[in-house]
């Protein structure tokens, strides 16, 4: 009996260490929290939504992959990190572009042939244009076009002849041996995405900081350029710091336009 009972405490407090839960917030590309979204750990099948504070709260373990879904938006999937673990996960849905589909009016006769008319083939005057152009461009040129080039007579010796352009080859070569040896660009598994953000954090962001942002609104704007700019896929081998402060700049005057920043 007491066997027994100790099977079933040991097997409760198992489950209870496992069944871990992550929490967070979802937010829109404005900074909006969003409500009724789809939360679904793929890894063990659970599935919430996000409430109207677009909070959510899902059974999660580390590694886990948990997708997020809300019809007008980009699915997103994120892996659950040990950090998650411990502090809030915040997602950002980016908006779907919609089209907008064409719209074609069909004019309807009426009978009247001057009107209707109007309504078929060019105007008058855009007849008349197109008519005088096609003209102009299948006459005759009336004196030849002088050679844009220097005379013979006022040319020194052309040591150019039957040589190759090493500076072109040269020029060739160089290109060559560059596109060799950088990386090849790849899509980042997360760790290696958290790790670039995390390197990123460490440059000089005082074009950021000089609006008085706070270190998590700097996170929210680092997860945006990530997100908008794939900074991660294109910079985390080579880390060109120049170049991801120039990406960074182009992301940072689309963020202010539809996110508050500062106090």
């Amino acid at each position: 009996m007491k066997i027994k009972l100790l099977f079933i405490l040991f097997t409760l407090a198992f489950i209870n260490i496992n069944a871990q839960k992550i929490s967070g917030k979802i937010i829109d590309d404005n900074g909006l929290a969003l409500s009724t979204v789809v939360v679904k750990n793929i890894t063990n099948n659970k599935t919430v939504f996000s409430d109207s504070f677009g909070n959510f709260s899902v059974e999660a373990n580390e590694n886990d992959e948990i997708r997020f879904v809300k019809e007008g938006f980009y699915r997103t999937d994120r892996k659950v990190s040990g950090e998650n673990i411990t502090s809030l996960m915040n997602v950002l849905l980016l908006r779907a572009e919609t089209l907008i589909p064409e719209v074609k009016i069909a004019y309807k006769p009426t009978g009247n042939l001057e009107r209707d008319s109007k309504h078929y083939g060019d105007s008058k005057k855009l007849a008349s244009l197109k008519s005088g152009l096609n003209d102009y461009m299948r006459s005759p040129l009336k004196e030849p076009l002088p050679k844009n080039e220097v005379s013979k007579a006022f040319t020194g010796h052309d040591f150019k002849v039957g040589q190759a352009d090493l500076i072109g080859v040269f020029n060739l070569a160089k290109g060559l041996v560059k596109k060799a040896t950088e990386p090849k660009i790849t899509k980042p598994t997360y760790k290696e995405t958290q790790d670039f953000i995390n390197r990123v954090k460490s440059l000089d962001l005082s074009f950021a900081k000089k609006y008085g942002m706070t270190e998590e609104q700097i996170d929210s704007f680092l997860l945006y350029a990530e997100e908008t700019r794939e900074l991660s896929k294109k910079y985390r081998k080579t880390f060109n710091v120049a170049e991801i402060k120039a990406e960074l700049s182009i992301a940072f005057s689309k963020y202010i336009q539809t996110n508050k920043v500062g106090n």
